[in-house]
């Protein structure tokens, strides 16, 4: 592990650590989106274009994140933009996009997001004592610790071959795996690879309208339209 991979390993558990996350559990994401009032807005977007962040001057943080990709793929946007919000120094307006082809800021980024949701604490406690020294683990292990930390199969591949606890040849094994297709045959339920939320707004977004409308900044018209927006959403969500 280089110095540049320890220092974001010791950030990325720093922030668990500040939210009052163990270095073993889940992070709740939503909750912790809501929490710290990040606006964040999931919509469908390009096929390449995972999400982005935007932090005012006065400290407001605003989040977009990619509703076309599955609900494992955005959790990973959602912590990748984590980083560039708390982690990175002088944050500018960016796009995150799909590729192999990025700066070091957002290869920092993936980094940080890789160590957060996937902590090297947490996946050691999910692996069966026989399956630790093999570098080979069971596909029903891999399923277990990809739904525990509710992350893309991809991420998690990423992530056991770089805590060589599996050997490159096995990952590009698990890689092209019908992974939807085994999850099921496992039991379990495949929602972390489908795409979601599309419409979902997570944050004050009702509570400024009602200042606004309290303050006599907007009609009660304005006011209701942008709450019948948020009702849209939702139901947009849930179908």
């Amino acid at each position: 592990m280089s110095r540049s991979d320890r220092i974001i390993e010791r950030e990325a558990l720093l922030f668990r650590l500040e939210k009052g996350l163990t270095s073993f559990e889940p992070v709740n994401l939503k909750s912790l989106l809501l929490k710290y009032n990040i606006l964040t807005l999931f919509r469908p977007l390009s096929e390449n274009f995972s999400g982005m962040c935007i932090k005012s001057q006065s400290g407001k943080m605003f989040m977009l994140v990619n509703s076309t990709q599955s609900r494992g793929r955005q959790r990973f946007t959602i912590a990748h933009e984590l980083y560039h919000l708390y982690i990175e120094k002088n944050p500018k307006p960016h796009i995150c996009t799909v590729g192999e082809q990025k700066n070091l800021s957002e290869k920092n980024a993936d980094a940080f997001a890789s160590v957060l949701l996937m902590p090297s604490d947490g996946i050691m406690q999910l692996i069966p004592e026989e399956e630790l020294n093999i570098q080979n683990l069971s596909l029903a292990t891999v399923l277990k610790i990809e739904h525990y930390f509710v992350i893309s199969h991809k991420a998690l591949v990423y992530r056991l071959a770089d805590l060589n606890l599996i050997k490159k040849s096995y990952a590009q094994e698990l890689l092209i795996l019908p992974i939807k297709d085994n999850a099921r045959q496992y039991g379990y339920d495949i929602n972390i690879y489908e795409p979601g939320n599309s419409g979902l707004v997570i944050g004050d977004y009702g509570a400024h309208a009602r200042l606004l409308f309290d303050d006599g900044k907007i009609s009660e018209g304005h006011y209701l339209e942008l709450l019948s927006k948020i009702s849209r959403d939702n139901e947009a969500c849930e179908n």
